[in-house]
């Protein structure tokens, strides 16, 4: 049984299919917050469902678990720095001690979600490797970097983490997120025919189709565990680093739509890196990724066009995690430290 933390949620809905697909079962644990802000439904559930938020995770729900894949999380910058105590309590501490207690239950992998934005801002001129400065300017990015150094000291011969540092993740999902660069540049182009790019634009990412990384994810799984263990490994392609200009030159040209403007709008670019994807594939021989933005692009239009993605829904904060969190706090359902309030 592979227990799969925030299985609800944009990436963890793929996850959770993409295992099924190759045979493993499932244990889905998720706290639930977005699972009413559906794009289309799900079709591929968990072997067994535990509602739960991860700060409430017993070591009694770990019994029979081999491996954890630990996704959840406050996702996004934004929703990171709402309150950055809070991130540091969910993304940091709940996520170090989940690591704790899979250890005592006798889980022997711990696959951590962790990102490539630990990275910060970084001299660009050349793609950087895991063994890289890390430079972490994010609540979001902080937890993170703590979490995966808390972690590390738990490692022994029988206790096998791995730092799965991902890349900007992009694509489709039944939980859309369209608070993902090119998901929502892609989207902007189609409904409003305007792309707008903060600051010049310059600054780099890396990116990663989502289910891509879940390849990535079940490669870690699968490999053998002195291959993978204790170690940081930058999840994506090389080839695949764009400045954020880029992308948005590359969604117009890609969308039948000669109207589409790219519009820059001052500001702060924020993180900046490149980054150097080899090792992935020399640790873990059997990733083979199958796709690149251009294909991520276009499987999004047609998504798009096919189950009518709206203005409206756009507008109404459904697909973008602070927006749903927002939503739920003001309706009077979830509480300031995020606990459901029923």
């Amino acid at each position: 049984m592979i227990l799969v933390t925030g299985n609800l949620g944009y990436i963890g809905r793929i996850m959770t299919r993409y295992l099924g697909k190759v045979g493993f079962d499932v244990l889905g644990v998720d706290a639930g917050f977005y699972k009413e802000n559906l794009f289309y439904e799900d079709s591929f559930p968990p072997a067994r469902q535990l509602y739960k938020d991860i700060r409430d995770v017993e070591e009694k729900d770990l019994e029979g678990v081999e491996a954890v894949i630990h996704l959840a999380a406050l996702s996004t910058d934004f929703l990171g720095e709402m309150n950055p105590a809070l991130t540091h309590d969910i993304n940091g501490m709940a996520t170090w001690e989940l690591a704790r207690k899979a250890k005592n239950a006798g889980v022997e992998r711990f696959i951590f979600s962790s990102s490539c934005s630990l990275y910060g801002v970084s001299d660009d001129s050349q793609a950087i490797i895991e063994t890289g400065k890390l430079n972490p300017i994010t609540a979001y990015a902080k937890a993170k970097a703590r979490a995966e150094d808390e972690i590390a000291k738990l490692a022994d011969d029988s206790f096998h983490p791995v730092f799965m540092r991902n890349a900007t993740v992009y694509g489709l999902s039944p939980a859309l997120r369209l608070d993902l660069v090119l998901n929502i540049m892609t989207a902007d182009a189609l409904l409003k025919k305007k792309i707008t790019v903060f600051s010049d634009g310059a600054h780099w990412r890396p990116m990663v189709h989502v289910e891509d990384l879940c390849r990535a994810f079940t490669c870690a799984l699968q490999a053998p565990a002195q291959t993978i263990h204790n170690q940081a490994i930058n999840v994506g392609i090389t080839e695949e680093n764009f400045q954020v200009r880029e992308i948005a030159e590359k969604v117009k040209e890609s969308l039948p739509y000669p109207e589409i403007e790219i519009v820059f709008v001052p500001g702060e670019g924020g993180r900046t890196y490149r980054v150097d994807c080899s090792k992935i594939q020399k640790v873990l021989p059997s990733f083979k990724p199958q796709w690149n933005l251009q294909k991520g692009i276009e499987e999004l239009h047609k998504a798009y066009l096919e189950k009518k993605l709206s203005l409206e829904g756009m507008a109404s904060g459904k697909y973008f995690r602070i927006g749903c969190i927002k939503d739920l706090m003001k309706r009077g359902r979830l509480d300031d430290d995020l606990r459901w309030k029923n």
